[in-house]
């Protein structure tokens, strides 16, 4: 049964004109017409940009049977639409009408934070850390706190953790269907396919404190809106990523001043996942965004993968990561960027300016083609530094990007971060009379080592203006209509 999809009509689009969404694809040419249920397409089309149309195309449920396509509106329904009636990893086409809540427990109830651990207290935790770090001893109270934050921990994980079997095509229905409280998770599966719906991120209730992490301390939390480890052949089009209802910056203060962050990634890609696109998608108020690689030390499994595209999407207010990449292939193209430093939801502190934001993070052996990317980091003190941090990256190249509009050497910014990291570590191996990491020898260079072109055919635009407004008014949840069977 066809799915019924087309760009939303709106006066803007047909008086602006400047850029318009057909099966995924930017195309730069002014439409004579807004478009309309005439130009409606097919829910089943495979992924048409990126490294996801390659190793044989992403196209979902594809040719899913009558009895494999389920609308689903709450927890319950979606699971059972999932197994597909014992028959998990064969085609089916999911459209989700409404909100899917991962706290919701078989009987209906929304489950909150003393649900998954009676007793657990977040300050009493905290106070069990010392000078020399966490001890049981500090307080009578602080080993059973211990313990009760694994379990509540755990229990979370069990309810709110969400396997997207292969072959899948989960589609949102209208404006406004997704996902709160939940963890989409692509765990060892391929080809699937995910479209016009909005993600809350997950509230970690029981988010960990590490003192030793970093100059001043980190949380760590645990849940991302989605995550894909060692799955394949993914298509991510026309989604919303957002901390929405529960930003960081409205929690409590933490032991380094700051507030408790509740989140950890919007869509983190790990453990070799590969042939991912991700396309006309809105990443908004969040802190760690997008992580590709599992670690350094993880050549094993993604050395040779992480093949992602990562195209004409808006990352809006997102702190790092967006994305931060280690071994990949990746693809940054046409994806519009904005910040605040003063913002009241998400404030973004540069280097230069005394934080540690950042948008493109290079990692190590990570090999990014970024083209024609615009950003746009504003308020006091706002600078170009804000575009890429390097941490042990030999290899980056960028071609046409600008900067609050004007055209910007990006290129040079990540080889001054190469030389400045590199300097730091060839010193430090002088100071214990080691020999320096490779990488730190090795120099910088443009040349990546393979080019988007020879994998898959696109078209990148070449206006800033274009780029910004497709970013603003054509991305997200909400611009193509999916309606159910």
């Amino acid at each position: 049964m066809p799915t019924q999809i087309h760009v939303r009509p709106t006066p803007r689009v047909a008086a602006l004109g400047v850029s318009m969404l057909l099966a995924g694809t930017l195309l730069t040419t002014a439409p004579s017409t807004p478009a309309t249920a005439a130009d409606s397409l097919l829910g089943t089309e495979a992924a048409t940009l990126g490294w996801a149309t390659s190793n044989g195309g992403t196209n979902g449920g594809a040719g899913a049977p009558d009895e494999s396509t389920y609308v689903v509106s709450d927890r319950a329904e979606l699971i059972d639409a999932l197994d597909n009636n014992g028959f998990p990893d064969a085609p089916k086409i999911i459209y989700v009408d409404g909100t899917i809540h991962g706290n919701e427990a078989a009987n209906g109830e929304l489950l909150e934070a003393a649900d998954y651990a009676p007793g657990y207290d977040i300050q009493k935790y905290l106070s069990c850390f010392t000078s020399e770090g966490w001890s049981d001893s500090t307080h009578n109270y602080c080993g059973p706190q211990r313990r009760l934050r694994q379990t509540g921990s755990n229990n979370l994980k069990r309810q709110i953790e969400t396997k997207i079997p292969s072959n899948t095509t989960l589609l949102g229905v209208g404006e406004n269907s997704g996902f709160t409280s939940t963890n989409i998770m692509l765990h060892v599966d391929t080809n699937i396919v995910i479209r016009n719906l909005t993600f809350e991120a997950p509230v970690d209730h029981f988010t960990s404190w590490d003192p030793n992490d970093g100059e001043e301390g980190s949380w760590n939390a645990r849940f991302d809106a989605m995550s894909s480890v060692t799955a394949s052949n993914i298509w991510v089009d026309h989604v919303t990523f957002t901390d929405g209802r529960f930003p960081d910056i409205a929690a409590a203060e933490g032991p380094n001043g700051k507030p408790i962050n509740f989140h950890d990634g919007l869509f983190d890609m790990k453990d070799g996942t590969d042939f991912v696109s991700v396309t006309n998608s809105r990443f908004e108020n969040h802190d760690k965004s997008m992580l590709l690689g599992s670690g350094d030390d993880n050549a094993d499994t993604d050395a040779g993968r992480l093949r992602i595209t990562i195209a004409h999407n808006h990352f809006d207010g997102t702190a790092q990561r967006s994305p931060r990449v280690r071994y990949g292939a990746v693809h940054v193209l046409n994806n519009y960027y904005s910040g605040k430093v003063n913002d009241p939801v998400s404030p973004l502190q540069s280097s230069a300016n005394g934080g540690h934001s950042y948008f493109i993070g290079l990692g190590y052996e990570s090999r990014i083609v970024s083209e024609g990317n615009a950003f746009d980091y504003v308020g006091p003190g706002a600078d170009e530094s804000i575009i890429v941090a390097n941490w042990n990256a030999t290899r980056f190249v960028d071609s046409g990007s600008w900067f609050k509009g004007q055209p910007t050497d990006v290129n040079a910014l990540a080889s001054a971060g190469y030389d400045s990291t590199s300097a730091t570590a060839v010193a430090e191996a002088d100071s214990k009379g080691a020999e320096a990491p490779a990488w730190a020898l090795a120099g910088f260079s443009t040349d990546v080592g393979w080019s988007p072109s020879a994998e898959y055919s696109y078209e990148a635009v070449s206006s800033y203006a274009a780029v910004k407004w497709h970013g603003k008014h054509a991305t997200g949840a909400g611009i193509i209509d999916i309606a159910a069977p």
